[in-house]
């Protein structure tokens, strides 16, 4: 995590025109990369607050939890969207600008919804605003900034920041749980618009958009890299790589697996777990600490995906983990409790192993088929991720309404995961071939 001195290209190229004498030990794209990391663990806050408030939101105004899982899909939906779109907007404006005003729209939305009263009011304040402010920093945020920073070390940079999402959620899920329970939502709704808030000053101050604002090289890099000048383009070229990639049929695999993935984890799970599990009488806080531990495994199961990915097929990979994610899900209604038993924890570890194992195969994929367009094309595939959340995360709030359980909806995702399973097995081999069809497209 060292580099021992600053290239000349890069001494000669500072703002001041002075070559820069002393060694530095710790290059300054770790400090970057540490700002990113806060600012990612922040953002889990307002990730993790909707599923704690169906229940009191509920109880308070009346509201269906339908409508509630309405404004949680559409801020679910907005993550996804919005992702493809906001590397665009930071090599337009840079990534500061970006975050900042992101950070902003969610203290503002969530701010605000300490104030609503009616249905729509929710809807605006953590459906579109805070669907919003987080989908300007999904994926796009952590891949800009290793891009951008590091020439070496990026496959190192991409799992820590991964990971901060799953850390920020082992922090925040206990704290806003116990908020929810003994003050009540509005206390927790404000503690997350403050976090966003806190974070602002760091990204301002901390953050910079490239290695050259400050006279230096990439981490790694053997020679300076000039600030590249604003890509105006940059979002037609999204949606023409959209354009190509779907009319292709492995983009409609992948998309379509991904979909599911999304269903079953970040629209099923991270939403209706907690008020699932509280129906069946566990207290909110011990079911929001079994989803924080999921987040705990979350980040040994995606290192070890990637090794994997490594050296076995992406595909079959893919098939197991969504066969063994059904299977679970098959057997999470007969495990639900007041209290938290053996069993219930083999599924939380289980589980977490396989929350985000799909994305190192996923992206794998995605550079085999799609080569130099890959990165974009996960980006639109990250959106079927969302959307898929986004579906179900509002048709678990309907379920739960006109059935008075959950366990339709348990049983219908681990069906959805054996299609997933069976989807992953037929995507073909990539190569040059499919390379050229999509850039001739």
């Amino acid at each position: 995590m060292t580099q021992t001195s600053d290239l000349p290209a890069a001494q000669a190229a500072s703002p001041d025109g002075e070559a820069v004498r002393r060694r530095r030990r710790i290059h300054r794209a770790w400090f970057v990369a540490a700002v990113a990391f806060v600012t990612i663990i922040g953002a889990a806050a307002f990730r993790s607050l909707p599923g704690l408030l169906i229940d009191p939101l509920h109880q308070e105004f009346g509201w269906s939890r339908g409508t509630i899982g309405l404004a949680v899909s559409i801020n679910l939906a907005l993550y996804g969207l919005t992702a493809p779109f906001a590397a665009a907007l930071m090599d337009r404006y840079g990534i500061r600008k970006v975050v900042a005003v992101a950070l902003t729209l969610i203290a503002i939305g969530s701010g605000l919804a300490v104030w609503m009263t009616a249905a729509w009011q929710l809807l605006l304040c953590w459906g579109l605003l805070v669907g919003l402010g987080t989908g300007s920093m999904a994926l796009a945020f952590a891949a800009t900034v290793t891009n951008r920073w590091f020439t070496e070390r990026r496959g190192l940079v991409t799992g820590i920041l991964t990971a901060a999402a799953a850390s920020g959620q082992l922090i925040f899920l206990p704290l806003l749980s116990w908020i929810v329970q003994e003050h009540q939502w509005r206390p927790a709704a404000v503690t997350v618009a403050l976090a966003a808030l806190a974070v602002v000053p760091f990204v301002w101050l901390l953050l910079r958009d490239h290695p050259a604002d400050v006279g230096l090289a990439p981490y790694g890099a053997k020679e300076f890299v000039p600030k590249p000048p604003p890509v105006p383009g940059a979002a037609r070229r999204t949606l023409g790589v959209l354009f190509s990639a779907a009319r292709t049929g492995p983009f409609w695999l992948l998309a379509g697996t991904f979909a599911i993935c999304g269903a079953s984890t970040n629209g099923l799970v991270q939403t209706h777990f907690v008020p699932a599990a509280h129906d069946h009488g566990m207290p909110i806080t011990a079911a929001a600490s079994l989803l924080a531990v999921i987040g705990v495994f979350d980040v040994v199961g995606t290192i070890a995906s990637g090794w994997f990915t490594d050296r076995f097929d992406a595909r079959r990979l893919l098939a197991v983990y969504y066969a063994l994610r059904g299977i679970s899900l098959l057997f999470l209604p007969m495990l639900l409790a007041p209290s938290v038993h053996p069993p219930m924890i083999f599924f939380i570890v289980f589980y977490g192993l396989d929350w985000v194992a799909t994305v190192p195969p996923t992206i794998a994929l995605c550079r085999e088929h799609y080569g130099e367009d890959s990165a974009i094309v996960f980006g639109w595939v990250l959106a079927s991720h969302q959307v898929g959340a986004a579906i179900v995360a509002f048709a678990g709030g309907v379920a739960r309404d006109v059935f008075g359980t959950y366990d339709v909806v348990w049983y219908a995702s681990g069906a959805l995961c054996a299609a997933a399973a069976l989807m992953a097995l037929v995507i073909r081999r990539g190569g040059a071939g499919a390379r050229v069809r999509v850039a001739a497209a």
